[in-house]
């Protein structure tokens, strides 16, 4: 993504509960994405060998930022739908959904700002 690390097609989300400078007019309510993403028989493999030798699995990372990117994204298709200006106390949750599947869920608070 080559947008700003604060905002997703220029709508700011944000972890904290206000925008910086703005006034919050209206709560929109919660807004979420997720993405479930499921792991390879490659994927396996070179993280076993990568156990052996100690490091950084990072096929396993760039699988989970992918998975965060979707999430957020979703987040913020929803928060555009309810018209919202921002999202706040936006947080993330992973689980392990299935064998080899795990979530990632993007959720907060869609806002109108004044």
């Amino acid at each position: 993504m080559t947008k700003n690390q604060n905002t997703v097609a220029e709508l700011p989300v944000v972890t904290i509960s206000h925008i910086p400078g703005r006034e919050i007019s209206e709560n929109l309510g919660i807004v979420f994405g997720s993405s479930v993403r499921s792991r390879s028989f490659l994927f396996d493999i070179f993280a076993f060998f990568k156990n052996l030798f100690g490091g950084e699995v990072r096929s396993y990372t760039r699988l989970l930022e992918q998975a965060q990117t979707e999430a957020l994204e979703r987040l913020v298709k929803q928060a555009g739908v309810m018209d919202a200006d921002a999202v706040v106390d936006v947080h993330f949750s992973t689980s392990q959904v299935a064998y080899k599947a795990a979530e990632i869920f993007a959720y907060g608070t869609a806002v109108r700002l004044k």
